[in-house]
């Protein structure tokens, strides 16, 4: 036993002396956390390989042109609307005050009027119904 015990204590000592170990170097995979950056379309690639649920815009119901028609459209309310609000602001605090009405634009809905707190306008979506109220006061 003595032997045994004297033999493998000294395989023991021989093979930890020539065993050798190295340092251990993390290098992240994703270019968000310091990556390599050329990994980042071989992950978006797997990523949406995996996606397995399906939008309504990965899947397109209208053509292109139809798509630029809505995107014109689009566009062109938010500068009318756009240049409404500029004029309200420059009417309102300017010489001239802001007649009250009812506009229509697109498919927006403005009614302005005047009330003892201030200016109301009340903007409706026709489209989805939403609605938005805004009050400007008097100085």
């Amino acid at each position: 036993m003595n032997i045994v015990f004297k033999t493998l204590f000294f395989l023991f000592l021989f093979v930890a002396g020539k065993t050798s170990g190295q340092q251990f170097v993390y290098t992240p995979v994703n270019p968000a956390f310091g990556g390599n950056p050329y990994n980042y379309s071989w992950m978006l690639s797997s990523a949406q390989a995996q996606n397995d649920i399906k939008t309504a815009s990965s899947t397109p119901t209208t053509s292109t042109s139809t798509n630029t028609l809505n995107n014109f459209a689009q566009s062109l309310n938010q500068q009318i609307l756009s240049a409404l609000s500029q004029q309200i602001v420059a009417k309102e605090f300017g010489e001239n005050a802001l007649t009250a009405g009812t506009y229509t634009l697109g498919t927006y809905q403005i009614n302005i009027t005047n009330q003892t707190s201030g200016l109301n306008i009340s903007i409706l979506d026709n489209s989805s119904g939403a609605s938005t109220t805004v009050t400007v006061p008097y100085f």
